[in-house]
């Protein structure tokens, strides 16, 4: 049975206790990242000095889908969300996305790190004093595991495929102990695997973060992004209102994972799983590379649970970079307008980075595919923002020239409007079996996974609800790491 590891280690946890006592460090716990009313007064009180992004320890309290819109001092309130209208989506339903510009580094996937390294951290299983946290990603994660490091005093080092945006390693460099580019883009997972290998074999005191099987990762969407759902869902149902599912990219499988907390609250929900449609590994087997920043592929995570998952979507690539273009330039911007796309909206669809309009897509694919009516609701998730695509947007202007009214309406129409029920597959058992089994080959033959591993994952009734269970006792851990450090 794969749970998160909770082994105490008494020496190692000491030297973790004094450098968090040293470095002015207080780790927040899962019910204060769902919850931030729980947080200490004294806690609020310093965050209004602090800005969102800065290297300071209490930014660790900020990781929460409540906080305060602002770049500089904000407190907390209502998830941030944003609601698509018909007039953007074209379709009826009501397509609803939680919004991750608003975590330190702009993107969720500063949650999921922390819930990775913390543990380990407060058992003493890392020692900070020693070793160094590796964080292997294709993009948002290990810029959010490079900047826990830094607030939880660990030395880092960031791995990220060569070909990702600009942006990304212009801000890991100045915040990474280290920063690793391996070869290809988006789609080259394994490469970043490889070099964890090569690593685990250089004698370095390390300790590899692997989001794609880290059930940390799982763990922290199930627990915070699965209730932060529930609230924005409880804050805009009407009568007569019914909750359809969400979606999200595969990715690492880690905010999927809040399907699996909205399922067990709404049995009739579906999730929806997309991918690239350059790269169809769930929907075909298949291979390739694609455009779309921050989903990875070629291969199942670990961590997936596929047994739940209802439906896989492949959402072409060049509908992503041309909606792009369409939410961020101003031609795009003033055609939208005239389809009669608020004004309020249309300032804030800058929210949307690659792989939130991927999401978005899907959400439109999947309500035509159901046939949704107005009150229908889908939920998805906006990972990150186009703050950190912005060099693609020039690169798209140097290479087709300038964006026109004509150039907008062409991309509406084909690339929201005529989004259609193709490329998507309802997954029956045998299917969702066919999936996990891809699993064997990335995790099992090349990863050191066990057969009985990968067999308990599928047929152990079990399993992922005694993971799901342990958000309380690393909360019981962290509050007594807390209390030995003596700051609280």
């Amino acid at each position: 049975m794969t749970t998160i590891d909770l082994t105490i280690y008494p020496d190692r946890r000491q030297r973790a206790i004094q450098r968090a006592r040293e470095r002015n460090i207080i780790i927040p716990t899962y019910a204060q990242m769902k919850d931030p009313s729980k947080i200490p007064a004294k806690i609020k009180e310093e965050l209004t000095s602090i800005g969102l992004w800065d290297i300071h320890p209490r930014n660790l309290f900020r990781i929460t889908w409540h906080n305060e819109p602002k770049v500089h001092g904000g407190g907390f309130g209502a998830v941030n969300y944003l609601e698509l209208p018909a007039s953007l989506t074209g379709v009826p339903a009501r397509i609803i996305a939680l919004v991750g510009k608003w975590f330190p580094t702009g993107a969720h996937k500063v949650g999921a790190a922390f819930s990775c390294l913390v543990p380990r951290l407060v058992t003493g299983q890392f020692d900070p004093t020693t070793q160094k946290a590796v964080w292997p990603s294709t993009g948002n994660y290990c810029r959010g595991g490079a900047y826990d490091s830094a607030l939880l005093g660990c030395d880092s080092i960031a791995i990220l495929p060569e070909g990702m945006s600009r942006e990304r390693f212009e801000w890991l460099s100045r915040v990474a102990g280290e920063v690793i580019k391996t070869p290809g883009s988006e789609s080259n997972v394994k490469e970043i695997f490889d070099k964890c290998w090569e690593l685990r074999k250089s004698g370095q005191d390390l300790m590899i973060f692997n989001q794609f099987e880290e059930f940390g990762n799982y763990l922290w969407h199930y627990e915070v992004t699965g209730h932060a759902m529930e609230q924005v869902l409880q804050a805009v149902m009407r009568p007569g209102d019914e909750y359809r599912g969400m979606t999200s990219a595969t990715g690492s499988a880690g905010t999927i994972a809040s399907g699996d907390y909205m399922k067990q609250r709404f049995p009739d929900s579906k999730i929806a799983a997309s991918e690239a449609l350059q790269c169809p590994t769930l929907l075909e087997n298949g291979f390739g590379a694609h455009r779309i920043e921050g989903i990875g592929d070629k291969h199942v995570p670990w961590i997936h649970n596929v047994k739940n998952t209802d439906l896989v979507v492949a959402i072409d690539d060049q509908a992503v970079v041309s909606v792009a273009r369409l939410f961020n330039e101003e031609a795009g911007r003033a055609y939208l307008a005239q389809r009669g796309v608020p004004e309020a909206l249309l300032t804030q669809l800058d929210l949307l980075g690659f792989s939130g309009i991927s999401n978005v897509l899907t959400a439109i694919k999947m309500a035509k595919y159901y046939e949704m009516g107005e009150h229908d609701i889908v939920l998805t998730v906006l990972t990150d923002s186009m703050e950190l695509y912005q060099s693609r947007i020039h690169e798209m202007r140097a290479e087709m020239g300038e964006y026109t009214l004509r150039d907008a309406a062409a991309d509406y129409a084909r690339w929201i409007l005529q989004q259609s029920t193709d490329n998507m597959l309802e997954l029956r058992y045998p299917d969702r079996r066919r999936v996990h089994n891809l699993k064997y080959y990335t995790w099992v033959e090349q990863q050191g996974k066990t057969y009985e591993e990968i067999q308990a994952m599928w047929y152990q009734r079990d399993y992922w609800t005694t993971i799901q269970q342990q958000a309380d006792a690393i909360d019981a851990l962290i509050q007594e790491f807390n209390a030995e450090v003596g700051l609280v």
